[in-house]
């Protein structure tokens, strides 16, 4: 009989897996964000306001470009966009 003990490779094989391709996730966010919104945004009852910065496309780079963006991606959390302040480039 063969007395050899099967390696864990199975672990370690998924965790390089997970963390490539959490950078390669990353990576590619990164690229497709080269630009920063940054808003003023509210919400009703009770009353909140927000002043904030979101990623939005190197395609998207203008303040009229980044509106659409910007609105959709704060409805989506329950806020309204009061105000596109100023769109540039990230570093």
């Amino acid at each position: 009989m063969n007395n050899i003990a099967p390696r864990p490779y199975g672990l370690a094989m998924m965790k390089t897996l997970l963390l490539t391709l959490g950078l390669i996730i990353s990576v590619t966010t990164v690229a497709d964000a080269a630009c920063v919104a940054e808003y003023k945004a509210k919400r009703s009852n009770p009353t909140q306001y927000e002043h904030g910065r979101m990623n939005v496309p190197d395609s998207a780079c203008t303040q009229d470009a980044a509106m659409p963006i910007v609105r959709a991606a704060l409805a989506d959390r329950g806020w309204t966009l009061m105000a596109i302040v100023k769109v540039a480039k990230s570093n």
